[in-house]
């Protein structure tokens, strides 16, 4: 695989000196507006408040992140003059309301935002959430798959790194129904795997991928249980699936059992993680009181990061020793005395 110089730069600033990555994401919408209005006893939260926490979040976990993922609406506004400027920045795409019926999820942009917007921010890599279940009706994977393909088109034309997180969810009929951001708890390793080799191909134009387990969080083991080998197995699957640089994402899983995941994805070539909940959310239980939640964002959270943080320097592949860029590791495109020459930049429309 080769890279064209700003999917390179892009990669780079995401990861730390080493090449691993070590991303906090804040730009979850549902879930800390659903609290928010739940403890201002309100139909919806105050913007300011939102904003307020997110701002707390980008302020206190920054400086131990290499990069932050951030959303258009809350985080970047008002938080954006807080990323650290040694930390990239990711900001996201796809609009936190999607379609839900009987034939399966269907996602959308959020409006009045583009691939083209967030390059001209400066961000250093686009991020994308699409549903994926293979055994959705014919209609529904047909959007999903146009749907990443577009953004993926975007991304190459404006030369920015394509982050793609895949989630499997509970179709209408399905126990434990819900359209909820967690888990779900059913959820079959063949499906996560598919939807993987799916968007592995180069259709998609993904860079990254920002993963889930292939089996629930909670049922992933200790790596001296003797079910792990089973467990690992599906974990190799998934990386040699993958084809590229891919973190893991959290899921809103204990920090307990992000732990476990990472260890078997480490093992299996991740080269770090993306997550969010699994950092922040137990220090969030504590609003309205904005005091205690810095309070124990700065003790609980942070010493969590310091711990997630040793275990990827430790464990995680360089994202540029991935398989997929061959032995020499990644080859810039165009490079040479006619770069300047050869190098398309921004492609015309």
């Amino acid at each position: 695989m080769e890279l064209t110089p700003g999917k390179w730069w892009g990669l780079r600033r995401l990861a730390d000196p080493a090449g691993r990555f070590k991303m906090t994401a804040v730009d979850q919408r549902p879930p800390i507006k659903n609290l928010v209005a739940e403890r201002r006893q309100l139909e919806l939260a105050p913007y300011g408040d939102v904003c307020d926490v997110k701002a707390l979040l980008v302020e206190v976990l920054g400086p131990a992140s290499s990069a932050l993922l951030l959303d258009p609406h809350f985080a970047f506004p008002a938080a954006v003059q807080l990323v650290p400027p040694r930390s990239g920045l990711i900001l996201t795409l796809e609009d936190s309301v999607f379609e839900d019926d009987i034939d399966g999820r269907r996602s959308r942009m959020i409006d009045h935002w583009s691939v083209a917007k967030i390059k001209g921010t400066g961000a250093d890599a686009v991020k994308l959430l699409a549903w994926y279940r293979p055994d959705a009706s014919p209609a529904t994977l047909a959007h999903q798959q146009e749907f990443v393909a577009a953004i993926g088109r975007d991304c190459a034309r404006y030369d920015i790194p394509f982050v793609l997180e895949l989630l499997v969810y509970p179709m209408q009929g399905d126990a434990g129904h819900t359209t909820d951001y967690v888990e779900q708890p059913g959820k079959r390793a063949d499906h996560v795997l598919e939807s993987v080799t799916t968007f592995a191909s180069p259709e998609y134009g993904v860079d990254m991928f920002k993963l889930e387990s292939p089996v629930p969080g909670s049922a992933v083991p200790d790596t001296e249980e003797p079910r792990a080998a089973e467990t690992q197995d599906l974990f190799d699957e998934m990386g040699r699936a993958a084809g590229r640089p891919w973190v893991m994402l959290s899921a809103g899983v204990t920090q307990d059992q992000f732990v476990r995941i990472l260890q078997m994805a480490f093992q299996s070539g991740a080269s770090g993680y993306l997550a969010g909940r699994a950092i922040w959310w137990d220090a969030f239980q504590q609003f309205p009181d904005l005091t205690a939640m810095r309070s124990e964002l700065e003790d609980e959270a942070v010493g969590y990061m310091r711990q997630i943080n040793a275990l990827t320097d430790e464990a995680a592949t360089p994202w540029h020793a991935s398989p997929s860029y061959g032995p020499e590791g990644p080859t810039l495109i165009a490079a040479g005395p006619a770069f300047r020459v050869n190098y398309a930049g921004i492609a015309p429309e």
